[in-house]
């Protein structure tokens, strides 16, 4: 009788748990039955309602099984749910995968590498599940965690170490696949959920194996695939993580790897969002800025590759590139935004040059030689990857964009004798302003109107710097007006200073001077020539630094040379010409002789350039008669190593000279004014001298000794002899009435055929000589007299009183009795 009551309870058991108990066979080793199971899926299939018990029974026999440590049966539960999942695609569906989720969890809490791959897998073929209708409760926070601590698995065993990491990958690429693409599931993208997906991922792809299954490779399309699915409002909180994790492992230093990341970054992201990783790339350089030097450079140099790999599309309005697929810009990344970045950039130029002078300053203090110098080369690798990042950016600015940010540049330079600029800060902060607009932002530079590419706002402190003691910083100002008055790259077909003799083999490519080019000309020529005249004369030119001035003149001569300018730049050629003969400025011979050959080298060109064959006559006759009796005054002799040097320069053998006449009878003709060659080239005399360049590098105080003792009148002139022979010619005035007239006669004829600008500019340097000496006379005569009660002066901020002795004091002769 009880064998019979047993017999009965079976066939009252639920359909679905008999057709769920019938799958599993007696020894696990037979696996999945095959017909069985199709029954199993077919009852699902016509009774969709029963899907949420089948979950649950076979869960509950899962978990059973896995505490009973009875993996076989466990294996061929996750089959089954495997196929059930694949084969139902109902309404019903929902709450069977929340029994799915639940027994996948129970595999990957369990401590066996083998069921967590096991669980893994499921949950993959899962992910590739595309379902009807979106979930609005589901979560996924779980597995991410459980993932990613798969990703950092430490297993003795290597290879089961892999297995784990791989699958750990793989679950995270399907709770990407699974949730990205969902709009109900964008929590997904908050930063506790991509503060461990992104870390898990760069983990695995800084262990590089050989093998089947290489976790690096597949980190890597994973990382790939998540950056592409990032929408605009994503891509900060997917960026963060990298920039932290580099932070974390020390990976700026070196900086390999975080170069790596960020091109995958860049290549994998949306073309337009590329401005996002750049100012995120900005934002952490901010962060570091009192870091190492060496991680701060790693820092810029991603941000240069980011900003190449950005450029390498068609540029848009904002400076940045973007894809054809993607052709119009985002409006956030506009004008001020990028002289942000400019400016960004610009102040870590700033600081990391204070700190190279701190350590300067410290290192000659005594303190730590030898790491002192260290600190001091790493900064300037810093110093160079921001000038280079600069650059690059600025070099792919469309050319409106460049104008402003050459102008932004300039502006930004110190000035000497202000707040914590000081005459090293300057030096450097022009050098690397210098560089910048050199290797970078005038590179490529294509202006249609030399107006718009040089304006005044931007020309005035360029040719400012070219006043500076520094010959490396004159080669460079001249290097970045070669980059922008050369628009057609005739640069290095004239490099090299030399006598060319066939200017036509070089083939130069010209066009006709354009109205806004000679009104360019016109308003500042005479600054251009000044500043070549003033150039050619300093001391510490090299060879290089004359190579440069016959390309300046050269390239002027191309570009922006009509009729007017042609006579000239003859006349500036033969003013340098006579400065270098007459030598009041007491040059040394080198440089006097430089300057000749530069004149040589010059007219040689100008000559064939204008095709003038009595001009070419003339100069080729002179440079014939250097070559036998004074080749010293040619370049290819003057700039050779060991030339020998005259002890002076023989002015009397006017054969070996240009003279000013011969050329106007050559020019003589429709064409030119060949008259105005005989008005004698004179430079505009400005501030700039006393402003920028002289008080720049002499102290301020030794400026105002110099004023006080040149203001002292010579003992030895008032202590002149008066004879009878000074009081003869005192009297005697016979020819000072012509020389009176001959004087009057030059300043008409002045007048009458000198450019306007060329008068304009000498009266301004009258003026600007006695507005000068007047400040000197007030300097020197109104001052408050000495009192016994004490001088008040201010020094530093603080007022301090100087008491002066009554017998000290010196009073008029009219108050002395």
């Amino acid at each position: 009788m009880p064998a019979g009551v047993c017999g009965c309870c079976g066939p009252l058991r639920p359909r679905y748990k008999r057709l769920v108990d019938n799958i599993f066979p007696e020894d696990p080793k037979d696996g999945l039955s095959k017909s069985d199971m199709e029954k199993l899926t077919f009852y699902a299939v016509s009774a969709p309602e029963k899907l949420d018990r089948i979950g649950a029974y076979l869960a509950e026999r899962l978990s059973r099984d896995v505490v009973r440590h009875r993996y076989g049966y466990v294996v061929i539960a996750m089959e089954a749910l495997d196929q059930l999942l694949m084969a139902c695609h109902s309404q019903s569906i929902k709450p069977f995968v929340e029994s799915f989720l639940h027994m996948v969890a129970k595999l990957l809490e369990s401590r066996e590498p083998d069921l967590q791959v096991l669980g893994t897998n499921s949950f993959v073929k899962f992910a590739n599940i595309e379902e009807d209708t979106p979930s609005y409760h589901r979560r996924y926070d779980f597995f991410v965690s459980q993932f990613s601590a798969m990703c950092h698995s430490t297993h003795e065993d290597p290879e089961i170490r892999t297995r784990i990491r791989v699958a750990g990958i793989k679950g995270l690429q399907g709770v990407v696949r699974k949730t990205v693409n969902d709009e109900l599931q964008a929590i997904i993208w908050e930063p506790q959920h991509m503060d461990k997906l992104i870390p898990s991922m760069l983990f695995n792809m800084q262990d590089s194996q050989d093998g089947e299954e290489n976790p690096a490779a597949l980190a890597e399309s994973c990382f790939r695939e998540l950056l592409g699915r990032a929408a605009y409002g994503n891509m900060n909180n997917a960026v963060r993580p990298v920039l932290v994790h580099l932070d974390n492992h020390h990976l700026w230093d070196p900086n390999e790897f975080a170069v790596s990341c960020f091109r995958i970054i860049m290549y994998s992201i949306q073309a337009q969002h590329s401005h996002h990783v750049i100012q995120q790339v900005l934002n952490h350089l901010d962060t570091n800025n009192k870091n190492t030097p060496r991680v701060r450079a790693g820092i810029v140099q991603v941000l240069l590759e980011t900003v190449a790999i950005a450029a390498k599309g068609s540029v848009g309005d904002d400076g940045f590139a973007y894809e054809s697929e993607s052709p119009t810009p985002p409006s956030l990344w506009l004008g001020p935004t990028v002289l942000e970045v400019f400016n960004t950039l610009l102040k870590h130029l700033r600081m990391s040059v204070d700190f190279e002078l701190g350590e300067t300053s410290r290192r000659n203090s005594g303190t730590s030689v030898s790491s002192g110098r260290g600190k001091e080369s790493e900064e300037r690798i810093v110093q160079n990857a921001i000038i280079q990042t600069i650059g690059f950016f600025g070099g792919n600015l469309p050319d409106y964009q460049r104008a402003e940010v050459m102008m932004f540049i300039m502006g930004k330079v110190p000035v000497y004798g202000t707040p914590c600029h000081t005459l090293d800060t300057v030096k450097i902060g022009l050098s690397a302003s210098c560089m910048i607009l050199h290797f970078g932002v005038t590179s490529g530079f294509k202006a249609k109107s030399m107006a718009a590419a040089l304006p005044p706002p931007f020309l005035d402190p360029l040719f400012s710097i070219s006043l500076m003691e520094d010959s490396e910083l004159r080669q460079l100002v001249l290097e970045i007006l070669h980059n922008i008055i050369d628009r057609h790259d005739n640069r290095a077909k004239l490099r090299g200073i030399r006598i060319i003799p066939n200017v036509a083999a070089l083939k130069i490519k010209r066009e006709k001077i354009s109205k806004q080019d000679v009104a360019f000309m016109k308003k500042h020529g005479q600054q251009l020539y000044r500043h070549i005249y003033l150039g050619c004369k300093e001391e510490d030119n090299v060879h290089k630094n004359f190579e440069l001035l016959f390309t300046t003149l050269a390239v002027l001569t191309i570009e922006l040379a009509n009729e007017e300018v042609v006579i000239d730049l003859i006349r500036l050629s033969i003013a340098l010409q006579d400065m270098a003969l007459t030598n009041e400025e007491n040059m040394p011979m080198f440089i006097r002789c430089g300057i000749m050959a530069l004149v040589a080298a010059y007219l040689n060109f100008l000559s064939q350039m204008i095709a003038n064959p009595p001009f070419c006559q003339h100069v080729s006759k002179v440079i014939e008669l250097r070559n036998m009796d004074a080749p010293y005054l040619l370049p290819e002799h003057i700039f050779r190593d060991k030339c020998p040097l005259p002890e002076s320069l023989d002015k009397e053998d006017k054969l070996l000279y240009f003279q000013t006449s011969d050329m106007a009878e050559c020019l003589a003709g429709p064409g030119y004014n060949a008259e105005r060659l005989s008005i004698p080239y004179v430079p505009q005399v400005t501030d700039e001298d006393r402003l920028t360049r002289r008080k720049s590098f002499v102290d301020t105080i030794s400026i105002q000794v110099d004023i006080m003792s040149n203001s002292l009148p010579d003992k030895s002139q008032l202590a002149e002899e008066i004879t009878f022979e000074t009081l003869k010619k005192a009297i005697d005035t016979t020819g000072l009435e012509e020389q009176e007239r001959e004087k009057r006669r030059q300043v008409m004829e002045k007048f009458q055929k000198a450019p306007f600008e060329e008068i304009a500019a000498h009266c301004e340097s009258k003026a600007n000589m006695l507005h000068d000496r007047l400040a000197q006379i007030f300097e020197l005569t109104i001052r408050p007299p000495p009192s016994p009660s004490g001088v008040v002066s201010i020094s530093a901020g603080h007022t301090q009183y100087q008491s002066v002795p009554v017998y000290e004091m010196k009073f008029p002769d009219l108050c002395v009795y």
